[in-house]
């Protein structure tokens, strides 16, 4: 097999010119959060949710991007949108959505500088336009958490509220 691949491997770097040829749809859904802390995982449930009924949004990646940090520059690459799911303490209800772009925001979180994964994400899009790899549009959806705890669940006040985040972001992608 592995004199198979390596042929192929030139082949494919002399007829598209890459190292790695991917394939990216125009948008990517990127879910980011830690399900191990309970709401924190509200991007992710949410990724896994809309994963499962991906045929009605063609043209459009659903991508479980963890905890974020500079991992999301390679997910911004070669991409017209980015729809961005995140819990956000935003002084409101428990379960409460709201969409905003990045100009409708600005970042209070702390930075301890201890782990690439530890970024702001506003800095990860001032970064992404320096290096010409922004999407022309980027759009959050951020969820009040009710609990940030170590648990593997969310809180029942967002797992309630799971089909009405999901009935939502199938309105933004399907009408692209």
């Amino acid at each position: 097999a592995r004199t198979f691949i390596r042929p192929m491997r030139i082949m494919l770097d002399t007829l598209f010119g890459c190292r790695v040829c991917i394939m990216k749809n125009e948008t990517v859904v990127l879910g980011l959060g830690n399900p191990l802390m309970a709401d924190e995982g509200i991007g992710n449930k949410l990724i896994e949710l809309l994963q499962s009924t991906s045929e009605q949004c063609s043209g459009v990646d659903f991508l479980d991007a963890g905890t974020g940090g500079m991992s999301l520059l390679y997910h911004f690459e070669g991409r017209k949108k980015a729809i961005i799911i995140d819990c956000a303490f935003m002084d409101e209800e428990p379960g409460t959505i709201k969409r905003f772009t990045p100009d409708e925001v600005k970042t209070v979180k702390k930075l301890a500088h201890l782990s690439l994964h530890e970024v702001d994400i506003l800095k990860v899009i001032q970064l992404a336009k320096q290096l010409d790899q922004c999407p022309e549009e980027i759009v959050f959806y951020a969820i009040e958490p009710e609990k940030v705890e170590q648990k593997q669940y969310l809180s029942k006040t967002l797992r309630d509220k799971l089909p009405q985040y999901t009935k939502q972001l199938q309105t933004e992608l399907l009408e692209q």
